[in-house]
């Protein structure tokens, strides 16, 4: 669950595709593909050179164009993308 956690490291790994950390240590690879359709700041994200170069800013991964993912949003699709592929790892 997601506590105010912050990004704290990127890694563009190629298509649309990122590996993401959080101070918290959770971690997991994000395909952004399917933000692209999402309004005309996404749209402009299909240019693979611009998307490779997203930063850290404000605790979330950022492009130069200003697009961003809240924290939440990300946090919640790792841990998605986890439970999907490891799903008896979350019973308690």
């Amino acid at each position: 669950m997601w506590d105010l956690n912050e990004v704290i490291r990127i890694e563009y790994k190629g298509g649309y595709v990122y590996h993401i950390q959080f101070d918290d240590n959770v971690s997991g690879d994000v395909d952004f593909a399917g933000h692209l359709e999402k309004g005309p700041v996404f749209h402009a994200l299909r240019d693979l050179e611009l998307f490779s170069r997203a930063r850290i800013e404000g605790g979330t991964i950022e492009w130069p164009n200003g697009a961003d993912i809240a924290p939440e949003t990300l946090y919640e699709m790792i841990e998605t993308a986890d439970d999907r592929l490891h799903p008896a790892a979350r019973r308690g």
